[in-house]
């Protein structure tokens, strides 16, 4: 069974909350085009075509790159732009995808959206999103500028553990954004450094050996991480404020997480698989953006660097279904 695990979903819902109640947040839905597009602080999201929300066009193009399953997450902007606005946005996020996901049950899994920028609030939308039948929650790199291994994200993590919820993590708001806004570097270089920075911080500063059952999907095959495992160690052995936190070297850590195969290089996916072993590795598509892969099984099956039994390992979706409890 197929299971893509990194695909979006914008329901209509979301988007006319958005459009009624987002201008004191500095967020508008702009439609002077076919589709609408978010606007959040002045940065355009989209444009969002019907794909996003609706289901038949989605299931067509399932069924033509022979993908069984689709986990629907919300893309950025998130939530964490919308102070206590967040709390109805994300409770509206997580209904719709809730009564998506009951309409084609064998088709289509969730991922919650929590306003992370108010931990109690973001517990309390996880333990009720679970309870709607979602399968875990999408987060980003950072909140706000807020790194991961904060202290206060603690209880959240302490929730998503106890719950079983997965935890995906896309990278949001990149660091170093003012030296990478030409030529799209804020996605291309800009999403694989900040998911590396927010994997790291989970496992040098301890996140990861204080929830030794937290399970973590890292977006983009892990961004610049499995790459710079190596030059983390020997940060970690030669300088004392890189150690204290976490229990071992950094690259002990790389299969506490699991990654999508959103890499767009042959060599690259075999050398991630060859660092993390083909049970961490997860489909992923990035539906339906211009920067995901769009026909993910052709494109893994294409793979001559990996072995048929990776390819079939990372295909039958053994791994996202534990991930997922299907």
């Amino acid at each position: 069974m197929v299971i893509d695990l990194h695909a979006h979903f914008v329901p209509r819902a979301f988007l006319e909350a958005i459009e009624k109640e987002g201008a004191p947040f500095g967020a508008s839905l702009r439609r002077d085009g076919k589709d609408p597009t978010m606007v959040v602080g002045g940065r355009p999201y989209g444009p969002i075509t019907k794909h996003y929300f609706e289901t038949r066009p989605r299931l067509a193009e399932m069924d033509k790159t022979r993908v069984d399953v689709q986990v629907l997450s919300l893309c950025p902007p998130m939530v964490y732009w919308a102070d206590g606005f967040g709390v109805r946005l994300a409770q509206t996020f997580n209904d719709e995808l809730a009564a998506a996901v009951a309409d084609e049950p064998d088709r289509l899994a969730g991922l919650a959206t929590v306003p992370l920028q108010d931990v109690p609030a973001a517990t309390t939308e996880l333990e009720r999103a679970m309870g709607l039948g979602l399968r875990g929650v999408s987060i980003g790199s950072n909140v706000n500028g807020k790194d991961l291994d904060h202290e206060d994200f603690l209880p959240f993590f302490a929730k998503a553990e106890a719950l079983r919820a997965l935890v995906f993590i896309h990278p949001l708001d990149v660091i170093g954004v003012e030296r990478i806004r030409s030529y799209y570097l804020h996605n291309g270089l800009g999403n694989p450094f900040d998911t590396a920075v927010a994997a790291a911080r989970l496992a040098m500063g301890g996140i990861l050996d204080r929830f030794p059952r937290l399970q973590i999907c890292l977006a983009h095959g892990g961004g610049a991480l499995p790459y710079l495992a190596g030059r983390l160690d020997r940060v970690y052995k030669v300088r004392p404020e890189a150690r204290g936190k976490a229990r071992r070297r950094p690259s002990s850590y790389l299969r506490r997480f699991h990654y999508d195969t959103v890499v767009h290089s042959d060599l690259a996916l075999r050398y991630l698989v060859d660092a993390v072993g083909n049970d961490r590795v997860v489909v992923g598509s990035d539906y339906r953006f211009d920067m995901g892969c769009l026909d993910p099984v052709r494109t893994l099956t294409a793979v001559r660097e990996l072995s048929r039994k990776d390819r079939s390992a990372i295909l039958g979706g053994k791994a996202a279904t534990k991930l997922l409890r299907l």
